[in-house]
């Protein structure tokens, strides 16, 4: 079990709940019980630590008011439980979307979420949310959006061959969970700024091993491109009807140097939210609440605070 004590800015005492027969799910349940609900979700090969900088902001009431923020550790990833997929594993986890949108719903339902909330979203925490929030429409009130998509690949853009490389390949899969490949790779290069050693030490170290690995592999190989991929009727399902959320508030913030979700995304995304308040970054990359933390974070409160539930 890693040591939560030796994650730099991560004061936070984490929950655990078991999403499946066996398998717990950590997440983190800050603030005040009656703050108005922001619940956020992190992609791969992240996890709760990215969201740290904003629920340290919105857990204190110091500044404004106070929120609560919910923020799991999918399966898989961070510091929740890592069960293998194979057929005869015992517990066992399918890896997939579906898996991970069931997930948050048993998470908010067990905690007794049943009013309005706030997602807040990056990378495949995008589709996550989406997925939750289709059936949930009418709950969910406003959204934040941090370099993610929630939409099919955009025509003009090609599949980045990082991604191919554990999507497709045996030899990139295995060297995915062999090395460590995937997160180590994303904390040296997500960012435009270089990560602290003990910044990114936190992000690398609860994928090290075969099996810790498994996870940031299996998000990669779940990737829909086309019709019969697992993920894609959900993905286009969302990518259909991502105009319904024009009607409420959402904030932006985007690093413009993401060579996976970048500028084609970002466009997805004003096309069909044109109302949306936009921040786009040419000095910030992938990982874009590290490189930003310190002008998004308080944006993201002005924001919320501008338009109460």
């Amino acid at each position: 079990m890693l040591a939560v004590g030796a994650f730099p800015d991560y004061p936070f005492t984490p929950q655990r709940l078991d999403v499946r027969p066996g398998v717990a799910l950590s997440y983190l349940d800050e603030g005040p019980r009656d703050g108005e609900v922001v619940v956020m979700l992190h992609g791969n090969p992240s996890w709760s630590y990215y969201w740290r900088h904003l629920v340290l902001e919105l857990r204190d009431p110091a500044s404004g008011n106070a929120y609560r923020c919910i923020v799991p550790d999918h399966v898989g990833m961070g510091l929740s439980d890592k069960p293998d997929d194979a057929r005869d594993a015992s517990p066992r986890y399918d890896y997939t979307l579906r898996s991970r949108v069931e997930d948050l719903a048993t998470l908010l339902d067990t905690l007794g979420i049943t009013g309005p909330v706030t997602l807040a979203l990056h990378d495949w925490g995008g589709m996550i949310g989406m997925g939750w929030a289709l059936r949930h429409l009418p709950r969910v009130r406003r959204l934040v959006i941090l370099n993610t998509a929630t939409f099919p690949l955009p025509a003009a853009k090609k599949m980045p061959w990082q991604l191919s490389l554990g999507r497709d390949s045996r030899v990139g899969g295995w060297l995915i969970r062999r090395f460590n490949l995937f997160a180590r790779g994303a904390a040296w290069l997500g960012t435009a700024r270089r990560m602290p050693t003990d910044v990114r030490n936190a992000y690398i170290a609860p994928y090290a091993g075969w099996d810790n690995a498994i996870s940031t592999l299996r998000f990669m190989q779940d990737i829909p491109l086309r019709e019969g991929d697992p993920a894609w009727p959900l993905v286009e399902e969302a990518g259909r009807r991502l105009h319904e959320f024009a009607d409420r508030p959402v904030f932006i913030g985007w690093g413009l140097r993401d060579f996976v979700f970048d500028r084609h995304c970002l466009a997805a995304f004003a096309a069909a939210l044109p109302q949306a308040e936009v921040h786009a970054f040419d000095d910030a990359d992938h990982y874009v609440l590290e490189d930003k933390h310190a002008v998004l974070v308080p944006m993201i409160r002005r924001f919320l605070e501008r338009n109460p539930l």
